[in-house]
Parts: C-alpha cells; sequence; structure tokens
C-alpha cells in the first residue's frame, strides 16, 4: 500500500483550492440573482453564466488539490481527454440544476430535483477526475467514505441553490460563498480519504500528462476566467440600476421633444 500525501506541497493547494471554490459559488451567486431579476435572453445568458462559473470553480478547485496529491513508489499521469470529459460533465450538470431553479415555477421541487442533480454531477465529476490518474498500481476506494462525499456534495449543491433563490446582499453571499466552498473542499478531502493504492513499482513509463504539463494551464486559464468574469459582474449594472438610469432619461428626453 503506497503512502497518499494530500498535501504535498504544504498548505498551498487546500487554501487556493478554496479560493478557487469560494470564487465560483460567489460569482455564480451573484449571477443567479441577476438571472431572477431579469427577463428573456437577459436571464438565460446570466443563468448559462452562473452554471459555468460554479462548474469552473468546483473544478478548478478539484484539480488545484490534486496538484497536491502524491503516492510513494509511484508517478501519477492524468488521461487528458477524461480529465476535459469531467469538466464537461461538471458544466452540463450543474447548468441543468440552475436552470431548473431559474426558469420552474415550482421552486421547491425545482431546488429537490436541481440540487440531487447538481450534486450527482459534482460528485460524477469528482470521480471521473479521478478515473482519469494514471499510476503504476490498483486505485482502491472505502464505500462508505465514498457515499459520505456523495452525500456532501448533494447537501452542498442544495444549499448553494436555495441561497442564489434566497440571498441577495452582497455581504450575505460573500458568507454563502465562505460555507459553499467549505462544504465543496470537505467533498474533495473526503472523497479522497476513501482512496487507497496498491503500488505496483514498474519500469514502464506511464500513458497520458503530468499534473504541470496539463492540469496546471487549465486550472490557472479557468481561474482567470473565474476573476475576469468577476470583475463583468461587478462592472455591470443591476436590474434596479439601469431601471432607475432609465427613469432618470425620461424627463430630460420629453423635456428636449
Amino acid at each position: 500500500m503506497g503512502h497518499l500525501d494530500h498535501a504535498a506541497l504544504g498548505w498551498l493547494t487546500p487554501v487556493l483550492s478554496y479560493v478557487m471554490a469560494c470564487t465560483g459559488a460567489a460569482l455564480g451567486l451573484r449571477c443567479t440573482v441577476r438571472a431572477l431579476g431579469a427577463t428573456g435572453r437577459s436571464r438565460r445568458n446570466w443563468l448559462v453564466t452562473a452554471a459555468s462559473a460554479i462548474a469552473t470553480g468546483i473544478w478548478t478547485m478539484h484539480f488545484v488539490a490534486m496538484l497536491g496529491f502524491s503516492v510513494s513508489g509511484t508517478d501519477i499521469r492524468y488521461d487528458v481527454p477524461l480529465t476535459i470529459v469531467s469538466l464537461l460533465v461538471a458544466m452540463a450538470v450543474v447548468c441543468a440544476g440552475v436552470f431548473a431553479v431559474g426558469y420552474s415555477r415550482d421552486r421547491t421541487r425545482a431546488l429537490f430535483l436541481g440540487g440531487l442533480t447538481t450534486g450527482l454531477g459534482v460528485a460524477s465529476m469528482h470521480y471521473l477526475g479521478m478515473a482519469a490518474v494514471r499510476l503504476h498500481g490498483h486505485v482502491t476506494y472505502d464505500p462508505a467514505l465514498v457515499a459520505l462525499s456523495i452525500l456532501i456534495a448533494v447537501v452542498a449543491a442544495t444549499a448553494a441553490l436555495w441561497a442564489a433563490l434566497n440571498i441577495k446582499s452582497p455581504v450575505a453571499v460573500t458568507m454563502a460563498s465562505l460555507i459553499m466552498g467549505a462544504a465543496v473542499s470537505s467533498m474533495h478531502y473526503t472523497g479522497m480519504f476513501a482512496v487507497g493504492v496498491d503500488v505496483a513499482p514498474s519500469g514502464t513509463s506511464l500513458p497520458g500528462a503530468t499534473a504541470m504539463q496539463f492540469i496546471f494551464p487549465l486550472a490557472v486559464g479557468l481561474g482567470s476566467y473565474l476573476f475576469l468574469t468577476s470583475a463583468f459582474v461587478a462592472l455591470s449594472p443591476t436590474t434596479g440600476e439601469r431601471q432607475a438610469s432609465a427613469s432618470a432619461q425620461r424627463p430630460v428626453e420629453g423635456a428636449v421633444g
């Protein structure tokens, strides 16, 4: 049994991955709030942005944390296509959950179905990402911890969607995002503690890419997307601000006419 280190780079990867999860959650919540105050194409666009932000934050959190994952006695590589599939799965299921909440008239039912779908999708993303790991040995899982990680994912997703529906103020969104970041990180590390590796030393080279060759550049790119989108959302006027601006301009236009 190989020794597993989940923080081979010290506190850097756990802290940075938590920041990514919080950023994605905060951005997703703010975009969902904007979506619920919009209509038509604008609502759809805000929901798509919300889903992409939440999914990107979760995926980036997972793989930034994986930069600190090591197993004694073997190198680690990642299957590139399967890793990309895990990102697409996260995008698709989070989008489904967010749209269910954004468009459903029965909010309670939508919250339950959306939370369940999104939570299972997040768990699928995590375990697809783990399936992409290539090493010299055999990976095993503790079923009880796997089940617990899935439960945490579903509860966290449901809480995130509930927050999107009920929390409006920036301060409340910030607090909810910190809690959501902790929940997502807990799900990840619970899933990782379920992992065991029976190392089988071998001189053959492993297929796939190293974390620094593939995971790190992609994580940096997605992290940049999160921060740039955060800036866009922060600078974009809210529905209330647009309405106030339009109301202020009407008397002026009428006087000119």
